[in-house]
C-alpha cells in the first residue's frame, strides 16, 4: 500500500533496503571467491617450486651412493635418500654383474605441514656394459642399428611400411 499523495513511480524504503542487502551479499561472495582463488594460486606456486626442487635434487645424483642428504633452499627443506635395491635378475648364473639399481627418494617440506615426495629408480651399468650400449648409428645408451636387418640401414628408405606410405624406393 502506498500513502496518499506518494509518487507511484518511485521505490519504497523497504525495496531499496532489500536491493542493497542482495547487492552486498553478492559483493561479499565475489570477494571471498577472489580471495580463495589467490590462496589456491599461492599454494599451486609453492607446490610447483617444491616439485622443481625435488626434480633438481633427483637429477643431481649422477653416480648414486647409498646414504641420506638434506638441506634447505629458501623456505623449502629437502631430504634425499639413496639406497641400492636387490635385483637378482641383473646377476646371471655366471656371476657377471649386469648393473645395480638404486632407488632415489626426495622429500620436500614447506610451511611445516605441506610436503611432497618423489621417488625414482636409476640403473647404473658396469663400465664395460656402457661401452657396449653405445654403438655407431645409435644414440648413447641405445643399441646401434643393424644395417643387415630386414629394415635396412638408417635412411635407406626400405621400411616395410614404405609401400603403405607411397615412398619412392620402398619395396612393393
Amino acid at each position: 500500500m502506498r500513502a496518499r499523495g506518494a509518487d507511484p513511480a518511485g521505490f519504497t524504503l523497504i525495496e531499496v533496503l532489500v536491493a542493497l542487502a542482495i547487492l552486498s551479499l553478492a559483493v561479499v561472495a565475489s570477494i571471498q571467491g577472489f580471495a580463495q582463488g589467490l590462496r589456491l594460486l599461492k599454494l599451486a606456486g609453492d607446490h610447483q617450486q617444491a616439485m622443481l626442487l625435488a626434480d633438481l635434487k633427483m637429477r643431481e645424483v649422477v653416480e648414486p651412493k647409498e646414504g641420506r642428504e638434506q638441506g634447505t633452499e629458501g623456505l623449502l627443506w629437502w631430504e634425499r635418500t639413496t639406497r641400492q635395491i636387490e635385483a637378482p635378475d641383473l646377476i646371471p648364473a655366471n656371476g657377471a654383474e649386469r648393473g645395480k639399481i638404486y632407488e632415489i627418494d626426495v622429500r620436500v617440506v614447506w610451511e611445516q605441514k605441506r610436503q611432497l615426495e618423489v621417488r625414482t629408480l636409476k640403473l647404473v651399468l658396469p663400465e664395460g656394459a656402457q661401452q657396449l650400449a653405445t654403438q655407431p648409428g645409435g644414440m648413447p645408451g641405445q643399441p646401434g642399428r643393424n644395417p643387415t636387418s630386414p629394415f635396412g640401414a638408417p635412411g635407406s628408405g626400405t621400411s616395410p611400411f614404405g609401400s603403405l606410405l607411397g615412398r619412392p624406393g620402398a619395396p612393393r
